[in-house]
């Protein structure tokens, strides 16, 4: 779904994201690093050498880390609203755990401790060999 109405640094992001995470890219880096070091004798390993990869790679570290941050916000958003239809077409399911994500601390652990003492009786339950009633138990 890539209309009109998507941002252009979204767009940049998605392709910036796409080409650095190909092996291509790896490579290229790997083969930057190796013309970089070979070069080394060639400047004396001058400071200036050395500021040019220190540089290079800060720039480039700075710049990565608000375009995967970027991919990562969309990627996580899209996920938790497809796990919210999945919850709310679920009969039966709480609807309550459409909005996980807004509670605090507190809250969130007492939900997964409900989780969790439902897994342990559950578990008792297959160790006893009553696995009816442990896959009555989940649903």
């Amino acid at each position: 779904m890539q209309g009109k109405d998507v941002s252009l640094f979204t767009r940049f992001a998605r392709v910036a994201s796409t080409v650095t995470g190909r092996p291509i890219t790896f490579i290229a880096a790997v083969v930057i690093i190796i013309v970089w070091a070979v070069t080394g004798p060639l400047f004396g390993f001058s400071d200036t050498w050395q500021l040019v990869i220190n540089t290079g790679t800060t720039i480039i570290t700075f710049l990565m880390v608000f375009l995967i941050q970027n991919t990562q916000n969309r990627d996580t958003e899209a996920l938790q609203i497809k796990l919210d239809e999945i919850i709310r077409s679920i009969r039966g399911a709480r609807n309550e755990m459409l909005d996980l994500e807004e509670m605090d601390e507190r809250q969130l652990d007492q939900i997964r401790k409900e989780y969790l003492e439902l897994a342990e009786h559950a578990r008792l339950h297959i160790e006893k060999g009553d696995e009816a009633h442990a896959k009555r138990r989940k649903n």
